[in-house]
């Protein structure tokens, strides 16, 4: 079976950022007769899609690209060696067929481990980058749902999320994206064709507005 051991493709598949969202919570004042404003966020998507998010992503990828073309490298090695022996087992001795097939195991095995070392280390960086980010982009939206009046904000990008229903009223995550995008005064990167979005969890709530 041809395989493919391309980095980022190996990642994609279920590849999540999965440290804990944090949810802002700021109690009204006592006494007050005003009624509760509640706000929606998928914390995890505001912070993979800042600007700052989008850019350290996109440099990540750069940082581990020597690996991945190392990766391809082996792969299209053990693809020739297998065509190789393939077409030529007619004319081959039995010892040399079996030396050949263990050899290719051998690489097969060498590459399994790369590339699991490979995602491992890719992974570790992505949970890095994101939990030195998650606390500035917090701190961003606390102060944005002090200063529009929320009294309570829910995560609505982890998997058991209690919100059944929010309306695009609700959802405040491009407003703290764009603020937090204005706070850092970091540019949008450049588009970049062939190159994946910065990774965002999948919000499994069907009834959610985004």
């Amino acid at each position: 079976m041809k395989r493919s051991f391309v980095l980022i493709a190996c990642l994609a598949s279920g590849l999540v950022l999965t440290a804990h969202a944090q949810t802002a919570a700021t109690k009204a004042p006592t006494g007050s007769a005003e009624p509760a404003k509640v706000g929606v966020i998928a914390f995890q998507v505001a912070v993979a899609q800042t600007n700052e998010g989008q850019r350290d992503f996109a440099d990540l990828q750069k940082k581990f690209d020597p690996r991945r073309q190392a990766l391809k490298t082996e792969s299209d090695e053990i693809d020739s060696l297998t065509k190789q022996l393939q077409t030529q087992a007619a004319s081959l001795s039995d010892a040399e067929q079996q030396s050949r097939a263990r050899t290719i195991d051998e690489k097969k095995k060498k590459l399994d481990r790369d590339s699991q070392d490979a995602q491992t280390d890719f992974q570790q960086a992505i949970q890095d980058m994101y939990n030195g980010l998650a606390s500035k982009v917090y701190d961003v939206m606390e102060s944005y749902v002090k200063q529009k009046g929320y009294t309570l904000v829910l995560d609505i990008s982890q998997q058991q999320s209690p919100v059944l229903f929010a309306s695009d009223g609700t959802n405040i995550t491009k407003e703290v994206i764009d603020a937090y995008n204005t706070k850092s005064g970091i540019p949008a990167p450049p588009a970049q064709s062939g190159v994946p979005e910065a990774p965002t969890p999948h919000t499994t709530q069907p009834a959610t507005s985004h």
